[in-house]
C-alpha cells in the first residue's frame, strides 16, 4: 500500500461526508500538456487529486460517493506504452495500493460516469478548473437523462468542490508540515550556495551571471531529493530586482550591486517559498543597508503580528506602518507632500515603493486555495474609494488565522529612478520572505535555515 495511504482514506471520507444526501463528487487529476514536437512538459498532477490519493500518473479521475465509496479511473496496464513512459499502476493494482473501493481503467470513464451519476441528487467538481470537464459533465448527464423512461433519476444540482477541498487544504495537518519544513529547509540550503557562489565568484575575478546563481538552485535542490522547484526561479541583479516576477536571465551580476533571489523547492507536491536580497559581493553599501534594514524591521513587525486570532491582513497592516514612516525617514517620500505616516497609509503613497500584499497562502501550490474572507462574516460588506485608482472597493472581513495555517511573509521595496528620489536609491530592489506555520501564540518561520539579517549575510559571505 502507498505511504500514508490512511492520510489520503480520511480526507476523502471528510469529502464524503460534506457531499449531502445522494452527492458524488468528479476530480480529475491534469492532463499532459506538449512542450514542442514529439516533446511534452514535465508531469505535475493536479493538487486536489493529489491531496485525495497521493497519486501522481496522469489521465486519472477520482470519483466520491457520499456513502464514502472511492473509485479511481486510471491508465491501464499495457507493456508497449510502459517501455516508453514508465511502469503504470493499473486498475488491478489500485485498489489495494491506494486504498480506493473500486478502480477502472480510465478508457472506461465515458461509459462508467453514466451509471455512477445515475439516481444521485448532485454532483460536485472543480469549476473553473480543468478545460472541458463542464462539457463532460453535461455529455454524462446527457445519458443519464436518457434513462429516465426506465425510472432512472437525474442530478438536478451542480456544486463547486473547490468550497470543500479549499477549506480543507487550508489547514495543514502534521504530515503537511513536515513535508514543508523539509522543503524549506533544502530551499534555504539552496540561497545559502547562491549567496556564496556570487561572493566566491566576484573575488576570483570571474564574469557572474544570473543563471549561474541559478544553476545553484536547481543543483541543491534535486541533489536532496525534490522533484522540481515549485515555480520559476527568479534570480534578479541590479536594477532588474525592481521588476517583480523577473526571471533568471543571463544579466550580470556586478561587484556592488545587490542580488533578488526568489526560489523554493517543490517536495512531494508541496512548494517552499523564500526571498532573499544580498550583496553580490557579499558587503553591503550604506543606502543598500539602510533600505535592507527597513525592509526587515517591518517584516520582523509582521511577524510579530502572526497568530492565531489574528486577521490575515494584519501582519500587512504592521509592514506597511513600518515602510511608510521608513520612507519619509529615508527621504524618499516627501513629507511636505506627503504629510505624515498615517497619511502616507491613508493615501497610499507608498505604493510607488511597494505594490504588492504582505504573504499569500501555501502549500500544494505556492500560491495556495483558501479564502481570504472570513467565512463566517462574507456578509459583511463595506465600501470604500481607493485614493489611486478612484475605483470603489467592496472589503469583507479579513480570514481570521488558525493554528496551522501556512503563509508566506514578504516585505520588499523597490526604488526606481524617478524624480524627488534621492538617487543613491536608485535601482535598489529588496524584498526578505519567509514560510510560516500559524501557532496557537505566533508562528513558527520554517524557512530561517538561510540567514536574514545584514550582518550574518556579511559574515555567510565571506569565505
Amino acid at each position: 500500500m502507498i505511504e500514508h495511504a490512511s492520510i489520503y482514506a480520511q480526507r476523502r471520507a471528510r469529502v464524503a461526508s460534506q457531499l449531502g444526501h445522494g452527492g458524488l463528487a468528479i476530480i480529475p487529476t491534469a492532463p499532459e500538456r506538449q512542450r514542442n514536437r514529439d516533446s511534452d512538459f514535465l508531469y505535475r498532477h493536479d493538487s486536489y487529486f493529489y491531496y485525495l490519493t497521493g497519486f501522481t500518473e496522469p489521465n486519472a479521475t477520482l470519483v466520491i460517493t457520499a456513502e464514502g465509496e472511492a473509485t479511481l479511473f486510471c491508465q491501464p496496464k499495457d507493456m508497449e506504452r510502459e517501455i516508453w513512459d514508465g511502469i503504470r499502476l493499473g486498475p488491478d493494482a489500485a485498489p489495494a495500493f491506494l486504498g480506493v473501493n473500486k478502480a477502472f481503467s480510465s478508457a472506461d470513464l465515458a461509459a462508467q460516469m453514466p451509471k455512477l451519476l445515475e439516481n444521485r441528487s448532485t454532483v460536485w467538481y472543480p469549476f473553473a478548473t480543468h478545460t472541458g470537464l463542464e462539457g463532460r459533465v453535461d455529455g454524462w448527464l446527457q445519458s443519464v437523462r436518457a434513462r429516465v423512461r426506465f425510472g432512472a433519476l437525474c442530478p438536478d444540482l451542480q456544486r463547486d468542490l473547490c468550497s470543500v477541498l479549499d477549506e480543507m487544504r487550508l489547514v495543514k495537518d502534521a504530515h503537511e508540515q513536515g513535508i514543508m519544513r523539509r522543503a524549506s529547509q533544502i530551499s534555504a540550503h539552496a540561497h545559502v550556495r547562491a549567496m556564496q557562489r556570487s561572493a566566491a565568484m566576484l573575488r576570483a575575478g570571474q564574469d557572474v551571471r544570473e543563471y549561474h546563481l541559478d544553476a545553484e538552485l536547481l543543483h541543491e535542490f534535486r541533489q536532496h531529493g525534490s522533484q522540481y522547484p515549485a515555480y520559476g526561479s527568479i534570480v534578479a541583479a541590479g536594477a532588474n530586482a525592481c521588476v517583480l516576477h523577473y526571471r533568471a536571465d543571463a544579466g550580470p551580476i556586478r561587484d556592488g550591486e545587490l542580488v533578488l533571489i526568489d526560489a523554493g523547492c517543490e517536495l512531494d507536491g508541496y512548494a517552499s517559498d523564500i526571498t532573499r536580497t544580498f550583496p553580490a559581493n557579499g558587503r553591503f553599501t550604506g543606502p543598500q543597508r539602510a533600505l535592507y534594514d527597513l525592509v526587515l524591521a517591518s517584516q520582523d513587525e509582521a511577524v510579530a503580528a502572526t497568530k492565531a486570532g489574528a486577521r490575515f491582513v494584519e501582519p500587512h497592516e504592521a509592514t506597511v506602518a513600518v515602510l511608510a514612516q521608513g520612507l519619509l525617514d529615508l527621504g524618499l517620500l516627501d513629507k511636505s507632500k506627503v504629510g505624515s505616516a498615517q497619511d502616507v497609509i491613508a493615501n497610499r503613497s507608498y505604493f510607488p515603493f511597494y505594490m504588492h500584499r504582505t504573504g499569500h497562502w501555501l502549500g500544494m501550490d505556492v500560491h495556495d486555495c483558501g479564502s481570504y474572507v472570513e467565512p463566517s462574516q462574507v456578509g459583511q460588506v463595506s465600501e470604500r474609494k481607493d485614493p489611486l485608482s478612484g475605483e470603489t472597493i467592496k472589503d469583507r472581513p479579513s480570514r481570521i488565522l488558525q493554528p496551522g495555517m501556512v503563509l508566506t511573509i514578504e516585505p520588499g521595496l523597490y526604488v526606481r529612478p524617478a524624480e524627488g528620489v534621492p538617487e543613491q536609491f536608485w535601482n535598489i530592489g529588496i524584498r526578505i520572505e519567509d514560510d510560516a506555520i500559524v501557532t496557537e501564540t505566533g508562528c513558527e518561520l520554517i524557512t530561517r535555515g538561510v540567514p536574514v539579517k545584514a550582518d550574518e549575510i556579511e559574515a555567510l559571505m565571506k569565505g
